[in-house]
């Protein structure tokens, strides 16, 4: 063996094992001094360890460590625990809770049978709500793509439709990643050599 043995084969001899690989690590510390005193210093720092008095942790030694350790909860067992948490602690109390919850689920399930019978009425409202804020949205991007590409752009997407639109956003982001990994290049390009 042409080097020095290593931390973990030194821990081999130390500890006694036998086998297939231990007779050249033998051969070795025969032939080695370095190796031989530094088997000695670690043979006689056990036996220092081993003569050193034992002791027993306090009882509450496992409750402090613990204390300082972050467990995983899964999330259901928090929501329960949160919902536990809420709960009143006395009868009267949890009796009024559950009455109030229970008028709570009534007033709530009339809204909804109420709503159902009007159905026409619901689907009008969330339509006029969806157009409003589609024309918002709308507004808001012309206005966006008029300050970056000027009046014409808004003119073009305008006339084009919802497909133009999806156009000029896939080609933009075709553009940005292109442009992304040009510029990676570059970068790294300097760095193979």
């Amino acid at each position: 063996m042409d080097r020095h043995l290593l931390p973990e084969e030194i821990d081999q001899l130390l500890d006694g094992d036998v086998g297939f690989g231990t007779a050249p690590l033998k051969m070795h510390v025969r032939a080695c001094a370095t190796c031989r005193a530094e088997l000695d210093e670690a043979r006689a720092l056990v036996r220092q360890l081993e003569h050193l008095p034992h002791f027993v942790p306090s009882t509450v030694f496992a409750d402090r460590v613990l204390s300082q350790v972050q467990v995983f909860v899964p999330w259901h067992i928090t929501a329960l625990d949160t919902v536990r948490g809420w709960m009143p602690r006395t009868r009267t109390a949890r009796a009024f809770a559950w009455t109030g919850l229970g008028s709570a689920a009534v007033v709530l399930t009339m809204v909804s049978l109420f709503l159902l019978t009007r159905l026409d009425a619901v689907i009008f409202s969330i339509d006029l709500a969806v157009g409003r804020m589609r024309a918002a949205v709308g507004s808001g991007l012309a206005d966006v793509v008029a300050a970056f590409f000027g009046n014409a752009a808004v003119h073009a997407f305008r006339t084009s439709g919802a497909i133009g639109v999806w156009v000029a956003l896939t080609l933009l982001l075709l553009f940005a990643a292109v442009t992304a990994r040009a510029m990676r290049a570059v970068v790294a390009g300097p760095r193979r050599r």
